[in-house]
Order: C-alpha cells, then structure tokens, then sequence
C-alpha cells in the first residue's frame, strides 16, 4: 500500500475513536497497514473503509484491522470486504481466518455489535484472553474456509 493510502486508512481509524482510540494501537496499525497486505474498499469511486490481513502460516490467517467509515455502516461494505479477505486467503490456499476483537466480557455496546457482525460472517468464538491487559480481554473468532 502507497504512504499516502497508508495516511488515509490512518484517517478511518481516527475517526473511529468507538472502535480506535488508544494511540499507540493506531500508530501500531499504520504500520500493519504498510507491511501487511491491505485492500481499500469504494463505493462509486470514494473510499469507504479498508482490511488489512496477516498471513500467519500455510494454514491459517487474520484479520489485522478493518475499517468502515460510519456513513457506510451498516450498508454491507463490511461484509464484502470480508468475502473479499476469505478470497484471497483461499487463493494462498489458507484453511481457517481468525480475527480478534474485545471479548464479551467488557460491556462496550460498540464491540457487542461488532462480534454479531463477525458471527453473521461465520465466525466462531475460540478463546476469550488477556492478550491486550485486563481491561481489554481480546475474544479471538474463527471460521473454517470451505
């Protein structure tokens, strides 16, 4: 991904602080952004948000970060942009996708809706952890890619 694309994803998660707002995770994602494979998501020509996935090992890997701004929430973007994810996976011949999000037992209204999302898209829950600290339990879902 160009620097400057890098910026404008940089600028999705700005104005997302529901969903971004530790500053040291943006900075930590705009570099996943740069030297992950990342894909931008349009609608008739303006950007609507963006995926970038990790690439693990020969069987498994994850979604780093996706994004959408808020005028598309809600409108599917998301969810194409996850089709798309499982799509480039299977052409590395990837056998299951993961994603990490803030676990159930943190009451962020926020994240509840973004784990439905994520089970509406076929994810599983695997294992609630404190990979992020306590006050961040991170819930990792996976979906086995047909």
């Amino acid at each position: 991904m160009e620097t400057h694309e890098a910026s404008t994803c940089e600028g999705i998660l700005r104005s997302l602080p529901e969903w971004f707002g530790i500053e040291e995770a943006i900075i930590r994602y705009r570099h996943d952004i740069e030297s992950m494979d990342s894909y931008l998501a349009s609608i008739d020509g303006t950007l609507a948000g963006f995926i970038t996935l990790k690439f693990h090992n020969e069987f498994s890997a994850e979604i780093q970060i996706a994004a959408v701004k808020k005028p598309y929430h809600r409108n599917g973007v998301g969810k194409e942009m996850v089709q798309f994810a499982e799509k480039k996976a299977l052409e590395r011949r990837i056998k299951f996708l993961q994603v990490k999000t803030l676990g159930s037992s943190h009451p962020d209204l926020n994240y509840k809706n973004t784990r439905y999302f994520y089970l509406a898209q076929g994810f599983l829950p695997l294992e609630e952890n404190f990979l992020w600290g306590k006050a961040n339990p991170c819930l990792i879902m996976v979906k086995h890619l047909g």
